[in-house]
């Protein structure tokens, strides 16, 4: 795991874009905290920092060279079918000139180079893994940027007058000094909405994500980006299964899923929360890993909603070497601006990310699994059935339109609440649908009250256009919640959030859950067999009795903090100095941006502490990094 670092082209003598790169690749010094390095040409430099997980000699280190030194790879990830593909880029191709590639190292960064000098960019259809890379031919002058199926990995990129730049993280870019960036006033209204900015959009304006299954060729002065891999085609994939069989390859997938990502030169472990997705993860390292298993779960005294009981269930089952981190709100709050800090790309979510990520790194632990994406397979998130209710109950479009609207004002007024203002909405709905209601179910604010906070509410086009593309096959309906939930929430906050706060402390996270295969595979069954009547009945059953019935059967928790009253009480003067700071700012109408705040300080029900958090975080993000508003 590391971050990568490129600037091509534009105006820069190649003595400038060496030391532009030398630059960035100092403020990604977190992300690779074992080696720095740089390589320039004539008309490109590439920068790269190491954390080194595979193959820990400086043979391995970037950028790194093909043996002819033709070609110059950066990379950021892990392949985990390397091994494999080594043994056969060792040998030659039949029926083509295509010679074996000689191995001078064990890394996988080696393997990633040798795919693609034997197979071009048909080299990303053999990769199973996460990760984003830069490679340059020197011969063709070209470079070939890519960034892995599910977007684990993250790639950002600029391409103006000056240059085309490329790095991990955004701010690399930001500060490398080659222009003054602002804000993207054309997405604020999306932030607003999901505590997020949907890619390929950033918050900046000009800098662009790559977006999942998605590579960029850069020649000529001239980029284009293509499409090489999709969870909405690939969930097309069906076949005839009884359940059990169903099961049996769930669990097959998931457990081969686990052992590849055991593959690492240095101490690892796992965070375990003691739900039913991170004990799996724990379960199934313990069955396949000839160490002990280390695990981490960090908790508060105070919450009565603690999972630790849980934790040691698991912990004590599978006989692991168990750290308990136990945290006080004090212990929280005194790291929070270290967190804040640490955020790449602002959002709604994250410290809690960082809280754990810091914890675990302090322990000795370079890399670590998670149970991220069981709830977005396995239908594990209330969005599932609310969208299950939702279909049972399409009888409401035969109700007039000036009707259900007559109803939804009565609801929204008995209820005086979040939920209650977005049945309004929603029963306000020319017509009720999929596309109408998922977007609505995921937002923060209804359209109405983002109508009253931001002066340009008329993008929402990127969510529109992922909800638009979700397929929508006839007994799938949980599996186009799933697609739905990959391509907005899970890509775009909880892996943009866990990269961005893991490696601020040098940690790398591996998503078991996220192997495009067993992804393929869930998506495929239909709602028969994962109703969400249970919890995740689908994966537990996979499961056998892998996991004891108190995890099973115990009611779902989160992470659990008090904000609320944090931000009424010791965050307080820093939650109203930047709410404060965002209504003055062009794009708001300030007087509601501050009455919104008042009215979450009066315990007005329909204004939670999520509703206004993200706004502070926006505002505390802009001032860091020095992002124009004007």
């Amino acid at each position: 795991m590391c971050g990568i670092t490129g600037i091509i082209a534009g105006k820069f003598a190649s003595e400038k874009r060496e030391s532009i790169v030398k630059a960035m690749n100092k403020t990604l010094s977190h992300r690779g905290p074992d080696n720095d390095g740089t390589w320039g040409a004539d008309d490109a430099c590439f920068g790269h920092r190491r954390l080194s997980i595979i193959d820990l000699s400086v043979e391995s280190n970037q950028p790194f060279f093909s043996n002819d030194k033709r070609y110059v790879i950066v990379y950021n990830g892990e392949l985990y079918n390397y091994r494999d593909l080594k043994l056969e880029l060792q040998r030659s191709q039949h029926g083509t000139s295509q010679l074996p590639y000689f191995f001078k190292t064990n890394s996988d960064t080696e393997v990633v180079l040798a795919a693609y000098i034997r197979w071009g960019n048909d080299c990303l259809r053999y990769f199973n893994g996460m990760y984003a890379f830069a490679i340059y031919d020197t011969v063709e002058k070209k470079t070939f940027i890519a960034r892995d199926r599910l977007g684990v990995k993250p790639l950002y990129y600029y391409y103006g007058d000056e240059a085309f730049m490329f790095s991990s993280e955004i701010r690399p870019i930001l500060h490398s000094g080659v222009k003054t960036f602002s804000l993207n006033k054309e997405v604020l209204a999306e932030y607003f909405m999901y505590q997020t900015v949907l890619a390929p959009n950033t918050i900046v304006k000009g800098i662009k994500m790559l977006m999942p299954g998605h590579y960029l060729e850069f020649k000529d002065n001239k980029a284009s980006v293509a499409e090489y891999y999709s969870v909405n085609s690939a969930s097309t994939i069906s076949e005839e299964l009884s359940y059990k069989q169903i099961c049996d390859r769930v669990s097959e997938l998931l457990a081969l899923s686990v052992q590849q990502r055991l593959v690492a030169d240095v101490p690892f472990g796992a965070f375990l929360s003691g739900g039913i997705d991170s004990s799996a993860v724990v379960g199934l390292m313990s069955k396949v890993s000839s160490e002990k298993i280390r695990t981490f779960n960090v908790n508060f005294d105070e919450s009565e909603f603690s999972e630790s009981k849980y934790a040691k269930i698991i912990a004590q089952k599978f006989n692991t070497e168990h750290h308990e981190i136990k945290l006080t709100p004090d212990n929280f709050l005194q790291q929070l601006p270290e967190a804040l800090a640490a955020m790449d790309h602002p959002s709604g979510d994250g410290p809690n990310t960082y809280i754990v990520s810091k914890a675990t790194k302090q322990a000795g632990i370079t890399m670590a699994l998670s149970g991220i994406g069981g709830d977005e397979l396995f239908a594990g998130y209330d969005v599932f059935k609310r969208m299950d209710d939702l279909k049972k109950k399409a009888w409401l479009n035969s109700v007039p339109q000036f009707a259900r609207k007559m109803g939804g004002s009565i609801i929204k007024k008995k209820r005086n609440s979040v939920s209650g203002n977005k049945i309004a909405e929603l029963l306000s709905e020319s017509k009720i649908t999929f596309n109408s209601a998922y977007p609505l179910v995921r937002t923060v604010f209804t359209k109405p009250e983002l109508a009253s906070l931001v002066k340009k509410t008329n993008a929402f086009d990127q969510m529109e256009k992922i909800i638009s593309e979700v397929p929508q096959k006839k007994d799938h309906l949980l599996s186009a919640v799933s697609i739905a939930e990959i391509n907005t929430y899970l890509q775009n906050v909880l892996l943009r959030d866990t990269d961005q706060m893991s490696m601020a402390v040098a940690l790398e996270v591996r998503e078991p859950f996220l192997d495009y295969k067993l992804v393929e595979f869930a998506l495929s069954v239909n709602d028969e067999h994962k109703f969400p009547h249970t919890p995740k009945k689908l994966l537990t059953d996979s499961l056998g009795d892998l996991l004891p019935r108190e995890i099973i059967d115990r009611p779902k928790m989160g992470f659990t903090l008090p904000w609320a009253h944090w931000l009424k009480n010791e965050l307080k003067s820093f939650c109203e100095k930047n709410i404060s700071e965002l209504a003055q700012m062009d794009f708001c109408h300030g007087t509601q941006v501050k009455n919104l705040w008042d009215r979450f300080l009066n315990n007005d029900p329909t204004v939670t502490w999520s509703r206004v958090w993200h706004l502070v975080v926006l505002n505390n993000w802009l001032k860091q990094n020095k992002i124009s508003h004007q």
